[in-house]
């Protein structure tokens, strides 16, 4: 059985492991505030950014789902990895030989690499076995792949760059390579890479192209296979790898790797519909090119470049770019993304050569210009959506008109920016030769056109970021926010949470769980007291988050991510990076001011008893009296030492 890993281990993991590089890798973050950077969530789709880091605490939240934790939690949930996956992955990116408790290591012959790092590995593996041979001008039998990439305009050059091989046509050439090399025979079937039959094990892809598929850390996960013989026994043109615990063709992007830098730098991304248009694309310049894998684009795709591409509400328009061929097939494509585009803020557009040829076709025959030219004149999605619609009818008759009005008239009134719709009702009435008065009333009544699983998104609304809610701490009441009190507290945690050296022991010692009035508070507070008993505010401020995290009691664990990355409402000193001490000293006051308060009215209420009561002795009533002098002098000194 695996070992635990040693807990040091565990803890260097996260020093070594910038959570911002990390993140980085899946969302395109912007600063929003000292110390803070803000991207679209990778959990849940949204349109205004409420997804939250804070590099140097080592925390990130989102204040829109209420996901949040540090380096290893997000790589556990957005890579679905187990806590030791996580912990094994991100030790191989820093270099790290990890160490296991008494008992072994991850698995027999002490390596320390998980399941999901295994497969990858194994990709990377058979990447580097593909694109030998296809280079190796020795492989006759790789010479068709060879003349098929030159006859496209590719060299050497670009077959190293993107990666592209040759799959031998030997039954099992890979996976010998392969099993020599140490993995088994479930990790090669699991991973796509094998088949298993009646005479043991077969490559699966056998006497093809291949272009690795990789995610958007740039870890190979599976393959895109063209046939490349007529002898070849699978019909299919085009075979990809078939789902596996690494790879999901609805959520990768063939080149989205090499793009990723163009599309967050330009805010721009080009849909292409095959991997030697993505190639072309790139060697023309069109950097931001992606194409899918064996299915159609769709909703996560969009989740996955609208993150990248910082595709957010309160920012410019980001623009994507849908390239199609100009047949049927490629206007019905079309006409599908067009039914998605409410999804973007982005402005989508489509590009379709004149001749109809795709980005290969076109950088082959007329250059490297043409294909950037292409992407440069796109059109308006809309625009070319309404054009498609009215080919569909006879405009020379009136029930022809009448009918396109009716078809296309969804589609203007779809249109995002309202003030388009006017001119565009112009224009189209023009093409479809009706008063310009008749149409807009047909836009008026059209339904709106919704995708397709509408019926699946968040209710309206829900794009805005809500106040923290029950979500803060599952199982206890959620503090009421609207109360200044509860605020205040809220505001403490969060400076003690992400600025421990800016508050003295004696101050923190003064603060007590009965000073704060929410449950979830309080119970914050008391792993704050816990990670202080254990000297963890002598570390860095990413291992004190963690200690105050791992002592807090289960239910708040998420609510101490949150406070770790929450912006503070005051401008922070732009020569220290710190929230002003006067701001700092008044949360102290305030919280233990109002702690008083409560303190004096139950002592006042507890005096009024014993005066009113007829068995109570002398004795009784100065003691009370005592005490609730003792509790008013003590919040006169409060405010004077505020005040001096």
């Amino acid at each position: 059985m695996p070992g635990r890993i040693r807990a040091e281990d565990v803890a260097s993991v996260k020093e070594r492991s910038s959570i911002e590089d990390v993140v980085r890798d899946h969302v395109t973050l912007r600063p929003a505030g000292v110390g803070s950077l803000k991207g679209l969530c990778p959990f849940h789709d949204e349109k205004t950014p409420s997804f939250t880091v804070r590099p140097t605490v080592g925390s990130y939240h989102c204040f829109g789902c209420g996901e949040g934790g540090d380096v290893i939690s997000f790589v556990q949930k957005v890579e679905h990895l187990t806590f030791t996956e996580a912990v094994e992955r991100l030790a191989a990116k820093a270099g790290m030989e990890l160490r296991y408790e008494e008992g072994g290591g991850p698995r027999e012959g002490g390596t320390s690499l998980g399941k999901r790092s295994r497969l990858l590995e194994a990709h990377r593996t058979a990447e580097e076995y593909y694109t030998g041979l296809l280079l190796d001008r020795t492989r006759t039998d790789a010479r068709t792949g060879r003349d098929f990439l030159r006859e496209r305009g590719f060299d050497g050059a670009a077959v190293e760059h993107f990666g592209v091989g040759f799959a031998p046509g030997d039954g099992d050439a890979l996976t010998r390579h392969l099993l020599q090399r140490g993995f088994t025979d479930d990790e090669l079937v699991t991973g796509g890479l094998s088949g298993r039959g009646s005479r043991g094990l077969y490559d699966r892809f056998r006497g093809r192209l291949v272009w690795p598929i990789r995610d958007t850390t740039g870890d190979t996960v599976g393959f895109g296979a063209r046939r490349l013989f007529d002898d070849d026994r699978i019909a299919a043109k085009y075979l990809n790898t078939s789902e596996t615990p690494i790879y999901k063709k609805s959520t990768v992007l063939y080149g989205l790797d090499l793009a990723k830098k163009a599309i967050r730098d330009d805010r721009r991304a080009v849909v292409v519909e095959g991997y030697t248009d993505v190639m072309a694309a790139h060697l023309s310049g069109v950097e931001a090119a992606v194409a899918t894998c064996g299915t159609a684009f769709g909703v996560e795709h969009i989740k996955i470049l609208r993150r990248i591409m910082r595709d957010e509400a309160d920012q410019a328009p980001a623009k994507v770019v849908f390239t199609f061929d100009g047949d049927k097939a490629g206007q019905a494509a079309a006409m599908k993304a067009f039914g998605q585009d409410q999804r973007w803020v982005a402005q989508s557009f489509v590009a379709v050569a004149p001749d109809g040829m795709d980005p290969c076709e076109l950088r082959l025959a007329k250059g490297d210009a043409a294909v950037a030219a292409l992407v440069d004149d796109a059109v308006p999605m809309f625009e070319f959506a309404v054009r498609t619609t009215i080919r569909r009818f006879d405009l020379e008759t009136a029930e022809g008109r009448v009918q396109a009005m009716k078809a296309v008239a969804p589609i203007i009134g779809s249109i995002r920016d309202a003030s388009l719709r006017p001119e565009y009702t112009r224009t189209v009435s023009g093409w479809l030769g009706l008063e310009v008065e008749q149409l807009a009333d047909a836009v008026r009544h059209a339904p709106k056109l919704v995708p397709p699983d509408e019926h699946e998104r968040r209710p309206s609304g829900t794009d805005e970021v809500p106040e923290p809610g029950p979500a803060d701490a599952p199982g206890l009441p959620a503090p009421d926010l609207r109360d200044p009190v509860v605020a205040a507290e809220r505001q403490l945690l969060q400076a003690v949470v992400q600025h421990p050296s800016q508050f003295p022991d004696a101050v923190l010692d003064t603060l007590v769980p009965e000073a704060l009035t929410a449950p979830a508070h309080r119970a914050v507070l008391d792993g704050i007291r816990i990670a202080l008993a254990a000297g963890a505010r002598t570390g860095s401020t990413a291992a004190w988050v963690s200690a105050v995290g791992e002592a807090a009691p289960v239910p708040v664990k998420p609510l101490v991510a949150e406070l770790s990355v929450a912006p503070l409402p005051v401008r922070y000193d732009v020569s220290t990076g710190l929230p002003p001490k006067r701001y700092l000293d008044s949360l102290v006051v305030g919280v233990r001011d109002a702690h008083l308060g409560r303190q004096i009215a139950d002592a006042m209420a507890t005096l009024r008893r014993v005066q009113n009561d007829p068995d109570a002795g002398p004795d009784a009533l100065r003691e009370r009296t005592t005490s609730l002098h003792a509790l008013e002098l003590e919040r006169v000194r409060l405010r004077q030492g505020a005040t001096s």
